[in-house]
């Protein structure tokens, strides 16, 4: 008998975990096969902090929840080891730009795209920087970013990358009723509007704006700005 390697192990067994979503079969063998690339790239450099199939499938879980409300063109800020980005291109089609400044957490991104034959972009750069350029700025229909700072934070990222009418979707647990106000403060200064949260499973849940109007040229504001210095937030 051949013995599986361990991300093939990896891969099996998020197959076996993902099996009880109502996922096209297609997809859920490429979710399957990620996990397994993703679970052999963290054995060699530290990626995320998901290490087995089920940490993985958990973040795969989390991720497609998004899927739904996503519209191309779609990017997202912070992909790090590929949550929620590659999953949600992979379940959804949608045309993709991830957005990752960290340079290994970069390539294995654009490993994964080629190992899978997703037709992606990944943006080597940060998020302040991608939202000054032309042909980036103002030009998706859906963002996302995960685990990349303060409400506030976030939304100045994603604010300027949104065309008018996009949609920022922001999965957060529990939200301090000051980082609300915060971030109802900073919606009409970027150019967003806030629309009602969707509830998921415990106190996860999405926050979303809606781009109703350019955001002015000054944001984002320069490099690590946005998280020191949370638009309307005092921390």
């Amino acid at each position: 008998m051949v013995e599986r390697t361990n991300d093939e192990d990896v891969a099996h067994q998020l197959a076996e975990l993902l099996e009880a979503l109502a996922l096209d079969s297609t997809v859920r063998a490429r979710l399957a096969r990620f996990g397994g690339l993703l679970a052999a790239a963290n054995a060699r450099t530290n990626l995320t902090a998901a290490r087995d199939a089920g940490a993985i499938a958990e973040h795969v879980r989390d991720s497609l929840a998004l899927a739904p409300f996503v519209r191309a063109p779609y990017v997202d800020v912070g992909s790090g080891g590929g949550f929620p980005g590659i999953v949600l291109a992979l379940a959804t089609g949608a045309a993709t730009t991830l957005v990752e400044s960290t340079g290994k957490k970069a390539k294995f991104l654009v490993d994964v795209a080629r190992a899978l034959g997703l037709e992606l972009r990944v943006l080597p750069q940060r998020a302040e920087d991608a939202g000054r350029e032309p042909g980036v700025r103002a030009t998706f229909a859906s963002a996302t970013a995960r685990a990349v700072g303060s409400l506030p934070t976030v939304m100045e990222l994603t604010a300027p990358l949104l065309a008018v009418g996009g949609v920022a979707l922001l999965q957060r647990a529990l939200v301090e009723p000051a980082e609300r106000a915060a971030a109802e403060d900073a919606a009409p200064i970027l150019g967003l509007r806030p629309l009602e949260d969707i509830g998921l499973e415990g106190d996860l849940r999405i926050v979303r704006f809606i781009k109703e109007t350019e955001t002015p040229q000054r944001f984002p504001r320069r490099a690590g700005v946005p998280s020191k210095r949370p638009l309307c937030l005092t921390v």
